[in-house]
């Protein structure tokens, strides 16, 4: 099963847990076992799987992301002027690969999907493709 969300970010930088969006995809299809790919088709916004239990740690993971990579560099010559955006997506990958056991995504206790946005506001888009077992 093929899937694509669309969803409006509203900041330069952003994580957007789109957890309980992967998870109801996967009880619509019925998949008891199996395993759900989640892709960003964007070269400016990643994906990532981190806790999701406490607010701080995606404040803390934007905020080292930008010491790392400043969205002003006088080496950058990327002339759209967002190299920032790519480095980070880069860095986060475009896509997760998700176990799926008893119809439910088998995150560990603590874990969340996110889309992160590096070059909001936009509208963007991921998709997801389930595969496996009813």
């Amino acid at each position: 099963m093929r899937i694509t969300e669309t969803l409006r970010t509203l900041r330069r930088d952003e994580m957007i847990d789109i957890t309980r969006q992967v998870q109801s995809h996967v009880q619509a299809a019925g998949i008891q076992s199996g395993e759900v790919l989640v892709y960003c088709p964007h070269t400016t916004a990643g994906l990532t799987i981190q806790e999701n239990a406490d607010p701080d740690v995606k404040h803390d993971i934007l905020l080292r992301l930008d010491e790392i990579y400043p969205w002003e560099h006088p080496g950058y010559r990327h002339a759209e002027g967002n190299t920032a955006a790519h480095l980070k997506a880069l860095t986060t990958g475009t896509s997760q690969l998700v176990p799926i056991e008893g119809g439910r995504l088998a995150l560990g206790r603590w874990q969340g999907i996110y889309f992160c946005e590096f070059d909001g506001p936009r509208t963007r888009e991921y998709r997801l493709r389930i595969t496996g077992d009813r």
